[in-house]
C-alpha cells in the first residue's frame, strides 16, 4: 500500500521546500528554497533525514493533514504553534504537543496545526522525505513560476503527498534543546552596492530608523513601512543581479528586503544588503514586526557567517531523547524487557 499525507485543510500558505535550486539565475530562475534554512535543517535532523531534504514550510496558519501510511515519524521546528494530534478524521479532541520535537504517528491519526506565534514559518519534516520528482535538482516550490514542489503551487485540500517510506524506523522520538531562533537586535548589513544613490543624511537616517514589516511581505521580499528614503540621483539604472538580502528602494522610498523567491535582476538602487548570517532570522520575521538595520564590515560579516556554520554543525548535538513520564511512559515500559526470567517468591519462604 502506498504511503502519503492527505491534506484536509491547507493552512494559509503551505509549500514543499528544500535548500533551493542554485545555479540557474542566469536563466531567470530564482534559487527559492526555505525561508529559514536553519529550522529546515533542524527539522530534518530530528527525523534522521539529510539536512536539505524537502519538508513542508508552513506560513502563519498551519494545515491539517491525515496519516495515510502504516506509521510515520514527523518533526516540527520553527515558530510556536498549537499542534494537536487527533485520533481520526472528524475527532474534536486529542493531545497537544510542542514544536521542536519529533513524534511517531499511526495510520489515520490527524495533525492539526493552528496559528503561528513568535515567527512567520514552521517546518514539518517526515522521516524518509517526500517521493516527489525534483525540478532542476530541487523540490522547492516556486509559485510565481508554477513549478517545483507539489504541482508548482501551495497545497490545497485534497492533495495527497507521497512518502518515500511506508513506515517509520524503530527509534526514539527526540526533541531539540537550546536552539536559539530569536532575531538579532538589529539586522547586520553591508553598505551598497548602490549607496551612492543616497545622500549621507539619508543613509544615516536609514540605519537609525525602525521599520515595520508590511502586510505586503511574502517569499519574494519584505516590504517595509517607515521613513521614506529620498534618492540623491534618479531611482532607476541598468538592471543588475540581485543578491539575497538586497535592500532595494523604489520610487516611493519604502525599502524592500529581497528574499528567496526574489527576481534575479532589478533596476532599483540598493542601499544595503543583509549579511548571509542574518538571512535565516530575516526569513522568520512575521508581518507587523519592527526591525532595524546596522552596517558592519566585510570581515565582521565573514566572522558571523562562520558562527552560523558552527551553529548549524552543532544542531545534531542538541537533539536528545524525549523523557516520558506518567501515563505517556506506559507504552514504552510495556515494550521494554524490564525483568529477565520469573521468580516464585514462595521458594524464598
Amino acid at each position: 500500500m502506498n504511503a502519503g499525507l492527505r491534506i484536509l485543510a491547507p493552512g494559509l500558505l503551505t509549500t514543499v521546500q528544500d535548500m533551493g535550486r542554485p545555479g540557474h539565475q542566469r536563466l531567470g530562475i530564482p534559487v527559492s528554497g526555505a525561508l529559514d534554512p536553519v529550522s529546515l535543517r533542524a527539522a530534518n535532523a530530528l527525523v534522521g533525514n539529510a539536512p536539505g531534504a524537502g519538508a513542508l514550510e508552513v506560513a502563519y496558519v498551519g494545515p491539517t493533514f491525515a496519516v495515510d501510511a502504516d506509521d510515520v515519524r514527523l518533526s516540527f521546528v520553527g515558530a510556536q504553534a498549537p499542534i494537536d494530534i487527533l485520533p481520526e478524521i472528524g475527532a474534536t479532541s486529542g493531545r497537544r504537543i510542542e514544536s521542536m520535537r519529533s513524534i511517531h504517528l499511526q495510520r489515520g491519526e490527524v495533525v492539526q496545526i493552528g496559528s503561528l506565534t513568535g515567527g512567520a514559518v514552521l517546518y514539518v519534516a517526515v522521516e524518509g522525505g517526500f517521493d516527489i520528482e525534483p525540478v532542476l535538482g530541487s523540490l522547492s516550490t516556486y509559485i510565481r513560476g508554477g513549478f517545483g514542489g507539489w504541482q508548482g503551487r501551495a497545497l490545497v485540500a485534497g492533495d495527497w503527498l507521497p512518502l518515500r517510506q511506508a513506515s517509520a524506523s524503530d527509534r526514539e522520538d527526540c526533541e531539540l534543546v537550546g536552539l536559539d531562533l530569536s532575531p538579532p537586535a538589529r539586522f547586520r548589513t553591508i553598505l551598497g552596492p548602490q549607496d551612492d544613490y543616497f545622500a549621507k543624511r539619508e543613509i544615516d537616517t536609514f540605519f537609525s530608523t525602525e521599520y515595520v514589516v508590511s502586510p505586503g511581505a511574502d517569499r519574494m521580499g519584505i516590504r517595509l513601512d517607515g521613513y521614506r528614503l529620498d534618492h540623491a540621483r534618479h531611482t532607476t539604472f541598468v538592471s543588475d543581479g540581485i543578491a539575497p538580502g538586497s535592500i532595494q528602494v523604489p520610487g516611493n522610498g519604502q525599502p524592500i528586503v529581497l528574499l528567496v523567491d526574489r527576481q534575479t535582476a532589478g533596476g532599483y538602487p540598493k542601499i544595503a544588503t543583509v549579511i548571509s548570517a542574518d538571512m535565516p532570522a530575516l526569513g522568520r520575521v512575521p508581518i507587523g514586526a519592527k526591525i532595524s538595520f546596522e552596517p558592519v564590515s566585510l570581515a565582521t560579516a565573514q566572522a558571523l557567517r562562520g558562527d552560523l556554520a558552527a551553529e548549524i554543525d552543532g544542531i545534531r548535538g542538541r537533539i536528545v531523547p524525549i523523557r516520558q513520564t506518567g501515563a505517556a511512559a506506559v507504552p514504552s515500559l510495556l515494550n521494554s524487557n524490564l525483568i529477565s526470567g520469573v521468580v516464585d517468591a514462595r521458594g524464598w519462604m
